[in-house]
């Protein structure tokens, strides 16, 4: 989630760069981010790890159905990343950079909605999966001997 995080926060500043500049950035600065790089190790192994929660809390409800919640955003953040962000990679990549195409604007915003979007999903991802330990955690009573004693139980 950190690394769609940050790209939302740096869209309202790279929106308005001149097109020489935004396509340098997007050529040098993203580096890492995706495949074969460890951006893409990250994400793909945040979606294994969920999906592993999935197997572990299957017989446990309701931390089950918001586990399965979490990582099917994952998964659908995933989704937006192949139907509009790798596009318009793959279209940024082939434009000049000393003169790009008049319609370089049109990638640039699939591009940085397409994060948008894909940020989005993973923070439901994460809320959903937080939720899940959240909705499992046994409240406190009065007692906190008596909690502590049934909480190690479990």
């Amino acid at each position: 989630m950190g690394a769609t995080f940050c790209h939302v926060l740096e869209s309202p500043a790279k929106m308005r760069y001149p097109g020489e500049l935004y396509l340098t950035l997007h050529r040098t600065l993203y580096a890492a981010f995706g495949p074969p790089n460890i951006g893409a190790v990250i994400e793909i192994g945040a979606i294994l790890a969920a999906f592993a929660l999935v197997f572990l809390t299957r017989k446990r409800r309701p931390a089950y159905r918001l586990t399965l919640a979490g990582a099917v955003f994952l998964v659908a953040g995933l989704g937006v990343y192949f139907a509009f962000i790798e596009s318009a990679n793959m279209a940024m990549k082939a434009m000049s950079l000393n003169a790009p195409p008049t319609d370089w604007t049109r990638w640039r915003d699939r591009w940085e909605y397409g994060h948008i979007a894909h940020f989005v999903f993973h923070l439901l991802g994460f809320s959903a999966l937080a939720l899940s330990i959240i909705v499992e955690t046994p409240v406190a009573p009065r007692d906190p001997q008596k909690w502590l004693s049934r909480t190690m139980r479990h």
